[in-house]
């Protein structure tokens, strides 16, 4: 599948054992979750379109480059939060829109709350960010509302991506690229990505039971 790129670097590999590592404290887990997410901005904005401009140096006039087109990073709440400012301090021009998400338990299925998109003029590129890509349900609601607002240019960030979410995405939206740290084969049955590494919110939060 085209449009699925996966990242394959030692030092991605290394920082993902310490991210899926029970052991590994929430404060930990948010420094290795911002590490990660840069790997995947850099990989993610890699065909951004820039323009020549112009500049003057200490030394000399010279041409440099410049972004071309406005781009939003969609963190979809709460967990996507955790991957919203790796992406600012590499892109600092960039807007933030929230999509707020939450998993009905009983059903696994997503339930959308929250979504704010200015009236005015949309980005000329998103950047939709959530650590798990799971059952894709919780992604295809973020896309399709992105693409109401009239985006066309969309890529998905995910630290961890399930085949079933791939598959999901794919089928709905061939045309949003979709950038992952790891690709884990299976769901279980309480549709948690195995092996994946639990809860990513509660993780980034410390608000798992008993925490």
């Amino acid at each position: 599948m085209p449009n699925i790129h996966k990242i394959d670097h030692p030092l991605c590999d290394h920082l993902l054992g310490q991210l899926r590592r029970t052991e590994t404290p929430p404060s930990q887990f948010r420094l290795v979750a911002h590490q990660l997410t840069q790997f995947l901005a850099i990989e993610a904005t890699r065909s951004l379109p820039t323009r020549q401009i112009e500049i003057t140096t200490p030394v000399a006039a010279t041409k440099a480059s410049e972004l071309a087109e406005s781009i939003g990073i969609f963190p979809i709440l709460r967990a996507g939060l955790a991957m919203a400012d790796p992406l600012l301090d590499l892109i600092p021009t960039a807007s933030i829109f929230h999509l707020g998400m939450y998993r009905d338990e009983a059903t696994a299925t997503p339930v959308e709350y929250y979504s704010k998109l200015h009236e005015s003029q949309p980005v000329d590129i998103a950047l939709i960010v959530d650590p798990m890509l799971a059952t894709g349900g919780s992604a295809l609601l973020a896309i399709d509302a992105v693409k109401r607002w009239g985006v066309k240019q969309i890529s998905m960030l995910s630290l961890i991506a399930s085949r079933d979410g791939i598959e999901a995405v794919v089928a709905a939206h061939p045309d949003v690229n979709l950038h992952t740290c790891a690709i884990d084969p299976i769901l279980n049955d309480a549709k948690y990505i195995v092996p994946g590494l639990g809860d990513a919110g509660d993780r980034v939060f410390n608000t798992l039971s008993g925490a």
